[in-house]
């Protein structure tokens, strides 16, 4: 599941691309990690969300927990309870340079670093919807992986060519789901030796090793 992001464009430079408006002020950190603002395009405005739908925890007594932000969604369970409005009404684009997975033993991971050959800013799809707990908040739609994440990973984030955005932010909801697939061009891979957690060149502290919020 992708849990960490890299969006190095400014708030000018994707409502350009996107062709919608930039409000004024909206600054983010170039890597972005659950719980943490992030860019999203909704509504025809580029606006700043937390990533991460808050899901409500108790402990073993009953108590209320600190929510936990579920940041991916799997493309077969978006018309089940927990994304359906959302999936049904709120559909967005979240703009992405690059995406991590966490590799190697456990304790000594890495990131490695996917992205599209020639591009360095592209949109995967969201939902999005507002919260008591963190305000507006945003998820990212999952998919079947890629070939070249075949030893990293079996899920990648829903890739939208320009065509498919419209599609993906009007359409119905059938046609949404028809989007839900596999990128089949390439991608461009590469492997770091910066720690998964706590080190390389976070801009906001990363979650410890490595952090699991859910894929639903």
């Amino acid at each position: 599941m992708c849990n960490l992001y890299r969006m190095t464009k400014g708030t000018d430079e994707v409502a350009k691309l996107f062709e919608v408006e930039a409000p004024v002020g909206l600054n983010v950190a170039e890597e972005l990690y659950p719980g943490y603002p992030g860019l999203v395009v909704a509504e025809g405005q580029v606006r700043s969300m937390t990533w991460g739908f808050p899901l409500a925890l108790k402990g073993k007594q009953g108590q209320k927990l600190k929510p936990k932000p579920v940041t991916n969604a799997r493309e077969d369970k978006l018309l089940t309870g927990f994304w359906r409005d959302s999936f049904v009404q709120r559909r967005c684009l979240v703009p992405v340079t690059a995406w991590a997975e966490a590799e190697g033993e456990k304790g000594r991971m890495t990131r490695t670093w996917y992205g599209l050959p020639g591009e360095d800013l592209f949109a995967v799809a969201g939902l999005w919807r507002r919260s008591e707990e963190w305000g507006e908040v945003y998820t990212i739609v999952m998919v079947d992986g890629h070939p070249q994440m075949a030893e990293v990973h079996d899920r990648m984030p829903l890739i939208l060519s320009r065509a498919a955005q419209r599609y993906w932010l009007e359409g119905t909801p059938e046609e949404a789901l028809a989007l839900c697939a596999t990128w089949e061009e390439s991608l461009t891979v590469e492997r770091t030796q910066e720690r998964w957690a706590g080190g390389g060149a976070a801009t906001t502290a990363p979650p410890e090793e490595p952090f699991q919020p859910g894929l639903f």
